[in-house]
């Protein structure tokens, strides 16, 4: 059976002082040209929509066992995603090369850090592919968890901060410039990637890094079911992931791949592509991300496609205005990572990402946990601000704006202590 738009009892739950902030945020939201286009910040607003059904395989069967999931329906889903939304993962036939660039002492003399120079060769040439900057804890004993991202944190500065002080909440003494003490003394390693160095966030130039090697040749936007860049970000965290699991300071079998905004859309694409990846969180990752295309509420598809065109396959912006002919919709993302644990999360101010959105994915993948054995979210009820609800599935919505935030980052390292803490694991090889 299809899933539906939740009942008017739970949408009554809607904090209204969401609802005010939201509409606050209309002045401030850039429409990059698109003058007499209007966004929906009102819940009533909202369409109603019917959800395609992530138990039910594109020819009608029921998916009712787990192991048609991981045999049938989960690579139908990835089928879709790269078709539709994505594009086709680029090819992984290159020989990975690496060169650690520096070692030095780091953030008080609490880490290690490390610059490692990834490059990539195949029958004819060598060419660059992108730097990583790791953290290591010190004082540790054998391999150690980590995250890893894009964007993080600012590679070339001598002490990092991978989020921004949330001053709303001054009074809960959170680590503010400290946190990256915290997240090494809490155990973690940190990585972080600049994607610009081999897939440029520009519609002009997104070309000019690693794709212009990758397909040779190809000039303008991304065809039908071409990569974005999404897609090629994607590609190279898990090439980083290729890194690690060569690197004896990291344990890759207890890796979060983590991010914010765009990279919050491209770590929910790493995470369901890549299996091997233990834990998956992202950060007001709006449309294109967690948010469900469906519900016309902050950024469009129409609008995502048409200013960030390179983002995605050329087939995504066929359902500009038309998302409810989409084969599949972002709860389906949210499932494909399932039975491993993903986190995310919202901002009160952040209309444009969607908060209620990005819930209602993760509750339309819950049943998906559920046949897996996983408990996943465990309410249907949209959680206060400043609560955070669910089990394999995390969700919270806090107070301020859009940004990667200390609050956020504790919330996240509590969860991954939940999780790669555990002497079991649930990555798996391809499949699951």
């Amino acid at each position: 059976m299809a899933l539906r738009t939740p009942a008017t009892t739970s949408q009554s739950r809607w904090n209204r002082s969401t609802a005010i902030a939201a509409w606050l945020l209309v002045a401030s939201v850039s429409v990059a040209g698109a003058d007499d286009e209007k966004f929906n910040y009102d819940e009533a607003r909202a369409p109603a929509y019917t959800l395609p059904d992530p138990l039910k395989m594109q020819d009608g069967r029921p998916v009712i066992a787990a192991a048609a999931w991981r045999d049938e329906r989960r690579g139908e889903l990835l089928r879709l995603f790269e078709t539709h939304v994505y594009g086709q993962r680029p090819p992984t036939s290159q020989a990975l090369r690496a060169q650690v660039l520096e070692t030095a002492s780091a953030v008080h003399d609490k880490a290690t850090r490390k610059r490692i120079q990834l490059s990539f060769s195949d029958s004819s040439e060598t060419y660059p592919g992108f730097t990583i900057t790791l953290f290591v804890p010190r004082g540790t004993k054998g391999p150690v968890p980590a995250f890893i991202g894009m964007h993080l944190f600012d590679s070339k500065a001598a002490e990092p901060v991978p989020g921004q002080h949330l001053a709303e909440l001054e009074s809960e003494n959170l680590p503010g410039d400290r946190l990256m003490e915290v997240i090494l003394e809490r155990g973690y390693a940190i990585a972080t990637l600049d994607a610009n160095e081999f897939c440029p966030d520009d519609k002009q130039k997104f070309r000019d890094g690693v794709l212009s090697h990758l397909y040779p040749g190809r000039k303008g936007p991304p065809a039908a079911e071409e990569p974005g860049a999404i897609a090629t970000w994607a590609w190279a965290l898990s090439r980083t992931l290729d890194y690690l699991s060569e690197d004896s300071d990291v344990d890759a079998r207890r890796v979060a791949v983590i991010g914010h905004s765009r990279m919050g859309k491209t770590a929910l694409w790493a995470g369901a592509e890549d299996p091997r990846f233990a834990l998956v969180i992202s950060n007001n990752s709006g449309c294109g991300g967690a948010a469900l295309s469906r519900r016309d509420f902050g950024e469009t598809v129409a609008r995502i496609t048409r200013v960030f065109p390179h983002w995605f396959c050329g087939n995504f912006s066929k359902y500009a205005h038309h998302e409810d002919q989409l084969p599949i919709d972002q709860h389906e993302l949210v499932a494909l990572i399932a039975p491993r644990p993903v986190y995310i999360a919202s901002a009160q101010d952040d209309g444009w990402a969607d908060p209620r959105g990005a819930f209602l994915s993760a509750l339309g993948a819950d049943p998906v946990y559920r046949l897996l054995g996983e408990k996943g979210l465990q309410t249907a009820d949209f959680p206060a601000v400043g609560i955070t609800i669910g089990q394999t599935i995390g969700y919270h919505i806090r107070v301020g704006k859009h940004a990667l935030t200390d609050y956020d980052w504790m919330k996240y390292l509590d969860f991954a202590d939940r999780w790669l803490r555990r002497s079991d694991s649930k990555t798996s090889a391809p499949g699951n």
